[in-house]
């Protein structure tokens, strides 16, 4: 990942410092204020995101673009469909 995520993606979620359930709320609610094709970057150390935001974009629909592990700091970009 690059310096300059600001012009990667529209919004950027900083979960590290948040645990269970947090991180998957705070993207339900970042996602629910996003239009459709809008993209978020969501960055979490909280493990059981690595279950919990996978299925949660799958339920919903949405697409998981990827998901980045990097010294137990989970990243995943989420878009909007």
């Amino acid at each position: 990942m690059t310096d300059n995520l600001e012009n990667q993606y529209d919004v950027i979620l900083d979960a590290r410092e948040d645990r269970c359930p947090m991180p998957l709320l705070k993207a339900k609610m970042a996602l629910s204020k996003m239009s459709k094709g809008e993209c978020l970057c969501v960055t979490t150390c909280d493990a059981g995101s690595l279950k919990d935001i996978p299925q949660y974009v799958a339920l919903v629909g949405f697409s998981l673009l990827s998901t980045l592990e990097d010294s137990n700091v989970y990243t995943f970009v989420i878009q909007k469909n």
